[in-house]
């Protein structure tokens, strides 16, 4: 049976890993994915909107990005968004669309993500460290017997080095596709 503690501290290392494996989605690898430009802001109807809910975005192609507005007055704003953004896109606009060709990656750039991807790796892994100390914190607290406590920190332990070896799988993906020319 799963103590609570354990099963709390397994949930939020399981959304620490999520949310870097989504921020690992928004770097590109010169091919082009929605996630790219989902997150930007777009100044619609008075109000900031993401773009992914005033627009449909999808890749015709490895390097194209099309996002097809759902009111085409939104054109102007949505450029600007992109633009504001600072992705390193810039977009085209063509009718009731507009495409934004990614360029090509030079090495440097290359190796900027990579460093980027480490960045948010680590930051994960902070993540998780932080959750495994409120957990054993916790545990600590309830007042458990001795060899229920200590067997609960070893299973905290073991949940924490399986949550950072998938941000570290992952990682390693991602800078093999990173790399990869």
């Amino acid at each position: 049976m799963s103590h609570p503690i354990l099963a709390d501290a397994q949930a939020k290392m399981k959304k620490a890993v999520d949310h870097t494996l989504h921020e690992f989605s928004a770097i590109h690898t010169g091919k082009a994915t929605p996630a790219m430009v989902e997150g930007v802001m777009v100044e619609a109807y008075g109000a900031h909107t993401p773009l992914k809910q005033c627009a449909a975005i999808s890749t015709p192609d490895p390097r194209l990005i099309q996002i097809q507005p759902w009111d085409v007055s939104l054109i102007k704003a949505i450029i600007k968004g992109v633009q504001e953004a600072n992705l390193g896109f810039n977009p085209i606009p063509d009718g009731k669309v507009i495409r934004i060709p990614l360029p090509e990656m030079s090495r440097e750039r290359r190796q900027e993500f990579v460093k980027t991807a480490h960045r948010i790796a680590e930051e994960g892994r902070v993540h998780v460290r932080n959750v495994r100390r409120d957990s054993i914190e916790t545990s600590k607290k309830a007042k458990l017997p001795e060899d229920e406590s200590k067997r609960l920190e070893k299973e905290i332990q073991a949940a924490t080095d399986k949550a950072i070896a998938d941000i570290n799988s992952h990682l390693a993906h991602k800078e093999k596709d990173l790399l990869t020319v």
